[in-house]
C-alpha cells in the first residue's frame, strides 16, 4: 500500500492510502476499501519512524473497532529481507478464524 497523506486528528494519527493492494481482506468489503482511512490512536504525537518517508510502499495492518479501522501494524515493504519474505510467506498461507461460524 502507498500512503497518500499523514494527518493529526483530535489526538489521533490519520493514514490516508494512496493505493490499495490487499493481501488478504478478511471481512472488509471491497467497497470499503475504496475509502478506507486507517487511525493511529492516541498517535498524533508518536514518532513513527516508518511514515517518515511515503514514497516506499507498506504492509500495513489493522482491525475494524465500530466504525474506525485502527493501524495495529506498518512495515516498509522490503522484498530483499530474508525475515519479511518469511512472514509474507505465512501470512499468505495462514487462515483467519471466523468467528460467525461459532455463533451461529
Amino acid at each position: 500500500m502507498k500512503i497518500k497523506e499523514v494527518k493529526k486528528e483530535n489526538g489521533d494519527k490519520k493514514i490516508v492510502p494512496k493505493k490499495k493492494k490487499p493481501l488478504k481482506l478478511g471481512p472488509i468489503k471491497k467497497k470499503e476499501l475504496k475509502k478506507l482511512v486507517l487511525y493511529l490512536k492516541n498517535g498524533a504525537d508518536c514518532p513513527c519512524h516508518q511514515l517518515d518517508n511515503l514514497s516506499h510502499h507498506f504492509l500495513i495492518l489493522g482491525r475494524k473497532v465500530k466504525s474506525q479501522y485502527l493501524l495495529t501494524a506498518i512495515h516498509k515493504w522490503d522484498k530483499t529481507n530474508k525475515e519479511f519474505k518469511a512472514f509474507m510467506k505465512k501470512m499468505k498461507n495462514h487462515e483467519c478464524p471466523t468467528f460467525q461460524s461459532v455463533f451461529k
